[in-house]
This record gives C-alpha cells, structure tokens and sequence, in this order.
C-alpha cells in the first residue's frame, strides 16, 4: 500500500495557520500574565497568610495537579453553564488556561521567595536600605533568577497544552489544523505541519527567554 504526501494541499491553507498560530501565543500569553497574578497572590497567601487561607490554597493546588487538564476545561465549559454561568470558547479556555498554570504557578513563587536568605534581608536593613530598595535589589533579582527556569519552562508546557483547548472550540493551532482537515482529508500531512509549527514555537520562545536571561538575568562571574 502505497500513499503519496500532498503537503501542498496543507500550505494553501497558510493564512489560517498562521492565524491559529498567532491565537495559541495570544491566549497562552494571556494565561501565563494572569496566572502568574494569581500565582502571586497564592504564593504570598500561603508562605504569610492565616491558617485557612493556607489550606484553602493548598486544596486548590492539590486538586489541579491531580486532576486532568481536559477534565478542567470540560468542567468550566460544560458545568459552569449549569448553574448560570456561560462562556464562549475562548474564554472558557483562557479561564482554564489561568486556572491551572496558576496552581503550578504558586509552588514555583513559592520557592523562590523562600530561597532568599534571610541573612541577606538583615544585612540590607542594616545597611539603612528603605523596604522597597530591600525588595528591589535584595528580594527581587535573586529571587527571579532562581525560578526563571521554571517559569519559562512552564510557559512552554501551557502553549503547548493549550493545544487541548481545540476540545472545545477554541480559537488556537490545534482546531485550526483540524478544520483544514476537515476539509482536505490529509490527516497525516495536517498534523505533521502543525507538529512542525509547534516545535518552531517552542524553539522561539527557548531562544528569546534565555536571550532575556542573558540580557537581564545573567548572575555576576565570580573570580
């Protein structure tokens, strides 16, 4: 059985390709900024927040991590509607999106903000630096350093998991490629390209954050 490549009838749909391309970087930019609000703010709220709060956090850390990510879609797009609450596609994806790269996101911060030596906070008081200057070139830089790695890796994790969101109809890569497919029937050539498209994606984003670490983020040579 023999079966002959028609990558052609794949690259007359470019347009929309790119398109999907262009949504699955808006929407997976969109849910790392806003995630990482919220993993702010859960992060502060359980290394410093009261008793409950802590558990609550927690909970919601434990039940996304082990629960899976198409099973969180599902459950805001199809249950939320059961008790009044409707949202489109796009929408339900980036809520999902938020929601769980915020509870990965927690944990991440987390750590950072505990791998700062206390020492180092003393020493800065010490040296009668203001708490924003504490922050600022005490707090801030080292603490960024230590989890830039993870958050860019995370990043990369969410735009490609972002591709589950087509279960839904949402606007990115994935259900672009599957209405091109829909209306060729080049199955293998459809999804080999998009393959392609989100390697190069991925590719891109390695290449500029660790252009912006070395740019921002590089720790100084000791001699």
């Amino acid at each position: 059985m023999s079966y002959e490549f028609e990558f052609g009838e794949v690259f007359a749909y470019w347009p929309e390709l790119v398109a999907g391309a262009a949504h699955t970087l808006v929407l997976s930019t969109l849910a790392m900024a806003i995630g990482m609000v919220v993993a702010v703010l859960g992060a502060l709220a359980k290394t410093s927040g009261p008793a409950w709060l802590r558990w609550l956090v927690d909970a919601y850390i434990e039940l996304i991590r082990n629960t899976p990510f198409l099973i969180q879609i599902f459950v805001i797009f199809f249950g939320l509607p059961s008790i009044g609450l409707r949202l489109e596609p796009d929408s339900a994806a980036l809520l999902a999106l938020v929601v769980n790269v915020g509870a990965y996101g927690i944990e991440i911060i987390r750590a950072g903000i505990e791998s700062i030596d206390g020492g180092q906070i003393e020493a800065g008081k010490s040296l009668g630096m203001k708490p924003l200057q504490i922050f600022r070139y005490v707090v801030l830089k080292p603490a960024i350093q230590a989890i830039y790695p993870s958050l860019t890796s995370q990043f990369i994790l969410l735009m490609l998991n972002s591709s589950v969101c087509s279960a839904i109809a949402a606007s990115e890569l994935t259900a672009a490629a599957g209405d091109i497919q829909s209306r060729n029937f080049r199955s293998f050539e459809v999804y080999l390209v998009v393959t392609g498209i989100y390697f190069i994606l991925s590719c891109l984003l390695w290449g500029a954050f660790a252009g912006i670490e070395h740019a921002f983020l590089r720790r100084p040579s000791r001699r």
